[in-house]
């Protein structure tokens, strides 16, 4: 039976808690790259290429956390798996935290990786579910906000304490930990979502089977028609995108100093700089998601981010160029890009393959970016303007995507309209009926 305990319902409470997975996502990829990548890296005597796979390999975690978390939190509840891959995520920071050789830091790595992997999409489905009529997708762009903090806290951690060495960085994995277990606790307090809760009845009472019926409850209906079409659009949209914003997030420094002969320090202010501008811009997209105006909130992201990437392409990298898809492109991902791809993961797809359908996109488009990540900075050295170019036109294939593909996607019911478990025609026609 599904675990209902504890509290009274609170949406924001339940945003909240389950959002900070995104916090806790953001923040542990960047404090790996500053202190694995700076802190430990002479103390610990790391090379080059053991800072890589460590980085890379948390990169890959993630995407295998992903695949599995999310297909589990379908089969035995939001609950149980965000408590669980929480518990991994602290036992991760610890092991960060108190490395003193390559061994644990490739443990620490994968723990987090693989943890926060399996909460991200249960958490945004957990928040999706229970939120009220009307405010879904605001609690779903809201764990992206909380994305953004995750970023600013680990930046300003690093900038103000004064601490360096080894001593800096586990300052900064102890921030993980404090948080994770914080959060941890505060989740104990949730109850398990009432929509999943539902639906797993629903599924367990079914005693027949109907070989043209799709039942919505069992992994391979996520692969037919009409959720296959929903699951293809929104993998490609996510991975098109992620290219480019993996890129400016993993090399952008590398790019400034590289191809625009400009300085850490100054890249990382310029950075700061744009993260307000996008938080204020994702607390406007905040209030419309949930209207008929986001379609045309949508349209202007999606503008401004094949816009952002033109100008190194046309133009070639500089500063200005490389200042601009920052900033514009920082602007555009709040009405567009992870902010409308979590919207989409939760309304296109049944709840009881919702969290699958997000862990199977996410690990897809972390898997793309990890391996073409692996050949960036000699690509951009050696094919500087084919690099750009490539990455302006993923750019207009995931906006192309996002403009003419998904709106033709039919939304997945909701338990109180016809239930996930309502027999449909056959997936042949069910594809035609749907399009």
């Amino acid at each position: 039976m599904p675990d209902l305990t504890t509290t009274t319902k609170s949406p924001w409470k339940t945003a909240i808690l389950a959002g900070m997975a995104s916090y806790l996502d953001a923040a542990a990829l960047v404090t790996s790259g500053i202190a694995i990548g700076g802190y430990y890296a002479a103390p610990l005597q790391l090379s080059a290429g053991t800072i890589g796979s460590l980085l890379g390999l948390q990169t890959l975690a993630f995407a295998a956390g992903a695949l599995f978390g999310g297909c589990l939190g379908d089969r035995f509840g939001r609950r149980k798996i965000f408590t669980l891959s929480l518990l991994l995520y602290a036992v991760g920071a610890l092991l960060l935290l108190v490395a003193a050789g390559p061994a644990l830091l490739y443990a620490g790595v994968v723990a987090t990786g693989v943890a926060i992997g399996a909460d991200l999409p249960v958490s945004l489905a957990l928040a999706n579910e229970e939120a009220p009529a009307g405010k879904k997708g605001t609690m779903v762009v809201f764990s992206g906000m909380l994305w953004l903090a995750g970023i600013v806290s680990v930046l300003v951690l690093s900038s103000f304490m004064g601490v360096q060495g080894i001593l800096g960085g586990r300052v900064l994995f102890a921030h993980l930990l404090v948080v994770a277990v914080i959060v941890l606790l505060l989740r104990l307090t949730l109850s398990e979502s009432t929509e999943w809760a539902a639906a797993r009845r629903a599924a367990d009472a079914v005693t027949t089977e109907d070989s043209k019926a799709i039942q919505f409850s069992r992994v391979r209906d996520l692969f037919r028609a009409p959720t296959g079409y929903a699951l293809l659009a929104t993998g490609l949209y996510s991975a098109m995108w992620g290219l480019g914003s993996n890129t400016l997030g993993q090399f952008g420094t590398f790019l400034w100093t590289a191809l625009a002969k400009g300085e850490v320090a100054q890249y990382s202010q310029l950075t700061l700089l744009g993260l307000p501008v996008g938080f204020l811009a994702g607390l406007v997209f905040m209030r419309v998601i949930d209207r008929p105006a986001r379609h045309a909130w949508f349209a202007a992201g999606s503008a401004l981010l094949v816009i952002a990437w033109a100008l190194p392409a046309l133009l070639g990298p500089n500063k200005f160029t490389l200042v601009a898809v920052m900033l514009i492109s920082g602007l555009g991902n709040a009405f567009a890009g992870d902010s409308i791809y979590r919207v989409w993961s939760q309304e296109l797809f049944p709840t009881l393959l919702r969290a699958t359908a997000s862990g199977v996109t996410m690990a897809f488009t972390r898997a793309i970016a990890g391996l073409v990540a692996l050949g960036t900075p000699a690509f951009a050295l050696g094919h500087t303007r084919l690099f750009f170019g490539m990455l302006f036109g993923f750019m207009v294939i995931s906006a192309v995507i996002g403009l003419v593909w998904v709106p033709q996607l039919p939304k997945a019911p909701r338990p109180a309209e016809p239930a996930d478990l309502v027999n449909h025609p056959a997936p042949e026609t069910t594809a035609m009926a749907t399009q």
